[in-house]
């Protein structure tokens, strides 16, 4: 989380609402509100009529984003396709589905976590529920401080095709981080749509 470069978090909103904005009423849940840039940039690739969740925990955070912190990201919060949950983002992801997009940037990733309890997110468990939560096609995005081929392997094992994006935190400078782009085929295995 910084003000100064926040590049890599813009990219993942990008790639991960990629085509949705002439989508009608696209609903997107962002876990992890940070400064609020990753909500930003989502907001300016969304429609009009698109529904954005963001799911937060630290209520603190929450309340920086309305305080003192509001204008660096130009004041998301404010803006009236935005719902805030202060409540764990596997639970918002598992009850008010389905999303055409979910947008994960919580701790370093899949890897290097700094609070065990978000291995739920990137276990086997967390991305079946994150595969069940999507809409056939929707794209699980997932900000990430380097790649993880075991967390690549667990996304195709639950059923997305995965590409991995590098992006530099500034413009054209900075630490390069990994973005997984993980789409829910539009089929189900037995050819069906779901």
């Amino acid at each position: 989380m910084s003000s100064r470069v926040h590049g890599s978090e813009e990219t993942l909103a990008r790639l991960g609402c990629e085509g949705l904005r002439a989508t009608p009423g696209a609903r997107v849940l962002v876990g992890g509100l940070g400064l609020g840039y990753t909500l930003r940039a989502t907001l300016d690739v969304l429609g009009e009529d698109a529904q954005v969740v963001v799911a937060e925990l630290a209520e603190a955070i929450v309340a920086w984003n309305q305080g003192p912190l509001a204008s660096l990201a130009g004041e998301p919060l404010k803006d009236g396709r935005v719902h805030v949950e202060t409540a764990d983002v596997k639970r918002v992801m598992r009850g008010a589905g389905p999303w055409n997009a979910i947008l994960l940037d919580v701790d370093n990733g899949p890897s290097g976590l700094t609070q065990p309890s978000n291995a739920g997110l990137y276990d086997s468990a967390g991305l079946a529920a994150a595969h069940a939560a999507l809409k056939p096609g929707g794209v699980l995005a997932v900000w990430s401080a380097g790649p993880d081929e075991r967390f690549t392997r667990r996304l195709q094992q639950a059923g997305f095709t995965a590409e991995l994006h590098s992006s530099r935190a500034g413009p054209g400078r900075g630490t390069r981080h990994t973005l997984f782009l993980a789409r829910r085929r539009r089929t189900d295995r037995q050819g069906s749509v779901p």
